[in-house]
């Protein structure tokens, strides 16, 4: 599986190699030197953690919809 390097020096990771890490948006990917090159792993989000955040958010906020403020029409100058 080749990836590869743009002008930024990042590279996209295929669906398949991220399922397999069980890596998941939010979470970091560690590089580990090893004799053979280097290893990926996972520094997964505890997200038990994010539990005492629960009663902070009100009942009546809804989700965020990104696609929908994507497509909508905005104020420029709340946006820039």
């Amino acid at each position: 599986m080749l990836l590869t390097l743009t002008a930024k020096r990042q590279v996209t990771f295929p669906a398949q190699v991220l399922q397999s890490l069980g890596a998941r948006a939010g979470d970091k990917i560690e590089l580990v030197p090893s004799p053979e090159g280097f290893l990926l792993r996972t520094r997964l989000v505890d997200r038990s953690r994010l539990g005492v955040l629960r009663n902070k958010i009100l009942a009546s906020v809804q989700d965020f919809d990104i696609q929908h403020f994507r497509e909508s029409n905005y104020e420029r100058s709340l946006r820039d």
